[in-house]
């Protein structure tokens, strides 16, 4: 499984992150602003997204307008994969994602191409992520990570 990879027994080295240190901020910010766009035109197919550390999909919820009236409407949730919630210790609310939501990965390629940066150099650049994120939850560090 490839979240294994998130799931850390000792603290991070900053040698585990070459392509963020070598990354500006404002660079860093274009790979996920990148990132959050394709997984919004996923969604809004239907699709799930696995990110290696969780799931972005969107649900079925109720929306209560005016006197009582309930609207169906659809609701995105990320739901943390169930290895890192019990590695890691996570109080997280229940979200169940319909059993036909098809699944895709994230696509680099597009991701890399829409903002003319290199396929490995993206790759690099959300594994990385990644891992500082769960480096954040090991050391129970507050995280704040958020997707336009």
């Amino acid at each position: 499984a490839k979240m294994i990879k998130y799931l850390l027994f000792k603290p991070l080295e900053p040698e585990q992150l070459p392509t963020l240190r070598e990354l500006t901020t404002s660079e860093i910010c274009r790979v996920w602003a990148s990132a959050s766009k394709y997984i919004w035109r996923q969604l809004l197919q239907k699709r799930a997204v696995e990110v290696g550390v969780g799931t972005f999909a969107v649900v079925p919820a109720h929306a209560t307008v005016g006197e009582g009236k309930v609207l169906p409407v659809e609701r995105p949730v990320f739901r943390p994969c169930r290895f890192l919630k019990k590695f890691y210790k996570l109080k997280c609310a229940k979200t169940k994602i319909p059993d036909e939501t098809p699944s895709v990965p994230l696509d680099f390629e597009q991701i890399a191409a829409a903002i003319h940066f290199r396929r490995e150099i993206v790759e690099r650049c959300i594994h990385e992520t990644l891992l500082f994120f769960a480096g954040a939850l090991r050391d129970s560090k507050e995280v704040e990570f958020s997707f336009k």
